[in-house]
């Protein structure tokens, strides 16, 4: 078990209403996001003592953050370089300090104009000449992975479907989902790719919008029971990878389970970073859930159905993984006793265990 187990909690969680073009700047969207988290947790920004984000060059930073917050003094505070990989981890950053006694309430929070800002789809992914196949961005890459995962594993596109439609149905009662409608198969068929085998709604949303998170060692809610970050050659790392369908899940989940204590039976809730189709069977797979050789009939009969219950980032909306982490909170808060969550930045990543 980690030594900061259980020693904090998500107190507070906050969230802008997801568009396409919000008309706002990253710093408005941030500052909402924070108070609303702030007067969910029942405290002033002025007892926040530490704030921590991460970006990629497509936020405001804390310090502007803290002083629109009406913040006369800041404590502990943090801009953390990366994307869907801090998504989970950044929890166990706030926990280490609450742990340690350098903050008592720390917000988090990931503030983006994803659509009518930087896109993540054109988001570099390194130096090109270590590239011997051209990769234009993260789509290409991961899609060459997912080509060889489905093979692999013999699935195809009614298993992708099937995961997109499920997203779409979990999402048609969530107000902030920005994708509610039905997705028949034929409708998915017809939709373009935008490289093989990923069509466009096999891909997450590109969203403006922010989340926040408030963690606190004195006040009451979901604790923060392990949190774990890891990563190796794989599908980040194309140039040297003995296999490039490896992602982070299968680094993290088994140092989560071992320093957890806990295992895949223990989770029911789960917020998988369903970033493309294909990383769900993949995460549900590595985490344990369900065997390799059982992810065609458990995606086709929909058993999973209760990973990401509000749409995730396939259909609520691309907060980098941040609003998933709320909803884990949402869900605990509804009855739940342990939610897992992911951070997904190819072969590295992080997972985190929230229980009520």
């Amino acid at each position: 078990m980690q030594p900061f187990a259980g020693k904090a909690a998500v107190a507070g969680i906050g969230m802008t209403a997801l568009t396409r073009a919000s008309g706002r700047t990253e710093l408005e969207l941030a500052v909402e996001a924070c108070r609303a988290a702030c007067d969910d947790a029942g405290i002033e920004a002025r007892e926040v003592d530490a704030v921590l984000s991460y970006h990629l060059n497509d936020s405001a930073p804390v310090t502007q953050v803290a002083r629109a917050l009406g913040m006369d003094r800041l404590g502990w505070h943090n801009d953390l370089a990366g994307g869907g990989t801090q998504a989970a981890s950044i929890l166990g950053d706030a926990a280490m300090l609450v742990h340690a006694g350098l903050a008592r309430n720390i917000l988090i929070y990931r503030a983006l104009n994803g659509r009518s800002g930087k896109r993540m789809n054109v988001v570099s992914t390194g130096p090109q000449e270590r590239f011997t196949y051209g990769m234009a961005g993260p789509i290409p890459m991961f899609a060459m992975a997912a080509t060889r995962y489905l093979h692999e594993t013999g699935l195809g596109e009614r298993h992708l479907h099937a995961v997109v439609a499920q997203s779409r149905a979990n999402a048609a009662t969530n107000p902030r989902a920005l994708r509610r409608e039905p997705l028949p198969y034929e409708d998915y068929l017809a939709r373009p790719y935008v490289c093989t085998p990923l069509r466009t709604v096999d891909c997450c949303q590109e969203t403006d919008g922010a989340c926040a998170l408030l963690i606190s060692g004195v006040l009451d809610g979901p604790r923060v029971q392990a949190v774990v970050r890891a990563g190796g050659p794989g599908s980040s790392a194309m140039d040297r990878a003995p296999d490039v369908t490896t992602i982070f899940s299968a680094y993290v989940a088994p140092m989560l389970w071992q320093t957890s204590g806990m295992r895949p039976a223990d989770v029911d809730a789960a917020m998988l970073y369903d970033a493309y189709s294909w990383l769900v069977p993949r995460q549900l797979e590595d985490f344990g859930v369900v065997g390799r050789s059982e992810l065609g009939p458990y995606l086709m009969e929909r058993r999973h159905a209760w990973v990401n219950p509000h749409g995730g980032l396939l259909s609520e909306g691309y907060v980098h993984g941040l609003n998933n982490v709320a909803q884990a909170v949402r869900e605990l808060r509804d009855g739940r006793e342990v939610a897992l969550v992911t951070g997904f930045g190819g072969s590295y990543g992080s997972a985190a265990l929230l229980a009520s």
